[in-house]
């Protein structure tokens, strides 16, 4: 357990290092290693909170961390080394700092050939998690350059991550497509209207869908290449999730590749495809099981975030109507599944906020075409089969358990919606009522509405998708999504809104916590 210090106690250690990173001579600007593609943070607690750069060759990262922006008493961290292995990335914890702070750091590279060459300094910020009952609040969704739709510097590149940074947001709790690695882009693409889409930005990486690892490294690199993104996680935190796409479109055991992939093993993709997605986010290291995506995220004692996976544990994706729970049907698997039970209700946060990378009641098809198999968790109306089982299992664990306030967050299917599960109105019907909003895309093809399937008993409270025939709309159309929550640190109110690209407030709804 990471222990909590003052404030006080923070700038005294950090005057105490203040001179540690004194700075050597510099060559001309042209032979300093640079930071190449932006700096971000990520998986922020009370106390501590990661970060991320890449350097463009061998080098070693300096960090100054500080309260202040202007870094009055800042305090140098050990420097880490950034290899080619990595691809010259590097994550750093930062430790040790005061709870519900501003924190500032920069991050420089030192050239690991020639020492006295250091380059120049990128900034970022952060808010550590508070340990009083303060307001909080943050953005989520997912969905980033896919269907071929990249950076377009005539709309304005990746706007929406503009539009979320003017909220000022504690985090960004990103549901997973970060990158689209079996998203070839071209130079032009004419839309329906006879105009064209440009992607101005391109990578040679990009012409193809990604089978090497530093294809995939290349799909993350391409996003971070937008200044609207590099500008946001300067500022903004991330808790991140991995879906599909970091890997190949709807990807199980079961995946047969396309004619598309030299590359024939879905395991070596999947490998591949998890290692650059851990080298370059700030996802915290878990020693036990390095590349482990589901975690507890506690931000401060209105709200716990339960990051989950959905991809690492699942069984092959097929027809989903077993009868009984076994191997064949698990979706998050039972080890995952039974962390969740225990952090559920362990939990004393106000709010428990689920984040799952797809929607519980949606029928999301493996195959689109023939609307056949089960990519996500429902496979159609009537009682809990398959995959669904597992969530049967789990919404009945909180019930009897008395987990109070748990509410689900979740992207992928590229269009936003508010559902109410009503028990009522559900084919299984062992729980207590709860939310699922949805929200994306971020920068992506629109699509949707997605069939309900009735198990749970899903109510459409709310919905904006392009309807039947206008499918796949470029990121120009504007029906870009991300949701919006913030919590009273008063009350403990919850308010939720659903918001477009243009920061147009769609739906909204306040949600009361029940106490006791």
């Amino acid at each position: 357990m990471a222990i909590r210090v003052s404030r006080r106690r923070f700038l005294t250690t950090a005057a105490a290092g203040a001179g540690v990173l004194a700075m050597p001579s510099l060559s001309r600007a042209a032979d300093r290693p640079v930071v190449s593609h932006g700096v971000q943070s990520g998986d922020i607690g009370l106390d501590s909170g990661m970060i991320w750069s890449r350097a463009d060759r061998p080098a070693q990262m300096l960090v100054e961390v500080a309260t202040t922006d202007s870094f009055k008493h800042a305090r140098a961290l050990p420097p880490v080394n950034v290899l080619p292995e990595s691809d010259f990335t590097a994550k750093l914890l930062l430790e040790n700092l005061p709870s519900g702070q501003d924190i500032f750091y920069r991050v420089r590279f030192r050239d690991l050939a020639h020492t006295s060459v250091v380059g120049e300094p990128v900034n970022g910020r952060f808010r550590t998690a508070p340990a009083d009952r303060r307001d909080v609040s943050f953005v989520w969704g997912g969905d980033v350059a896919g269907q071929g739709w990249g950076i377009n510097a005539d709309d304005g590149g990746m706007v929406t991550f503009a539009t979320m940074r003017k909220h000022n947001p504690d985090f960004l709790l990103h549901n997973g497509d970060t990158i689209y690695a079996d998203g070839p882009m071209v130079a032009e693409v004419k839309l329906p209207d006879g105009a064209l889409w440009k992607n101005t930005t391109l990578v040679p990486e990009k012409a193809k869908v990604a089978e090497t690892l530093d294809e995939f490294r290349a799909a993350h690199k391409y996003n971070l290449l937008d200044d609207n993104v590099r500008a946001f996680n300067a500022d903004v935190p991330i808790f991140g999730q991995w879906d599909d796409h970091e890997v190949t479109n709807n990807w199980s055991a079961s995946k047969q590749l396309p004619a598309a992939y030299k590359e024939r093993d879905i395991g070596v993709l999947a490998a591949r495809g998890a290692r650059a997605f851990h080298e370059m986010y700030p996802v915290r290291i878990n020693p036990a099981e390095p590349g482990r995506v589901y975690r507890t995220l506690n931000y401060g004692p209105h709200l716990d975030v339960f990051m989950l996976d959905e991809r690492s544990y699942r069984s092959p994706n097929g027809p989903n109507t077993q009868t009984s729970y076994g191997p064949e049907a698990y979706f998050i698997g039972p080890e995952q599944l039974a962390w969740l039970k225990r952090a559920l209700l362990e939990s004393r946060a106000t709010w428990k906020v689920i984040a799952s990378d797809m929607p519980i009641g949606l029928l999301v098809y493996d195959n689109a075409a023939t609307k056949s198999g089960s990519e996500a968790i429902a496979q159609g109306d009537g009682p809990a089969l398959g995959r669904e089982l597992e969530i049967a299992d789990l919404l009945r664990f909180i019930k009897v358990a008395g987990i109070r306030n748990t509410v689900w967050f979740t992207a992928d299917v590229h269009y936003t919606a508010a559902h109410y599960y009503n028990p009522d109105k559900a084919q299984f019907q062992d729980f207590e009522p709860f939310w699922e909003f949805v929200s994306g895309p971020f920068h992506a093809g629109t699509f949707g509405p997605a069939g309900l399937d009735n198990t749970f008993g899903p109510e459409v409270r709310f919905v904006k998708a392009p309807g039947k025939g206008k499918q796949n709309l470029p990121p120009s159309a504007g029906m870009q999504f991300f949701g919006h929550v913030k919590i009273e640190g008063a009350t403990g109110q919850m308010t939720v809104t659903l918001r477009d690209r243009a920061d147009t407030a769609l739906w909204s709804t306040v949600l009361d916590p029940k106490m006791g």
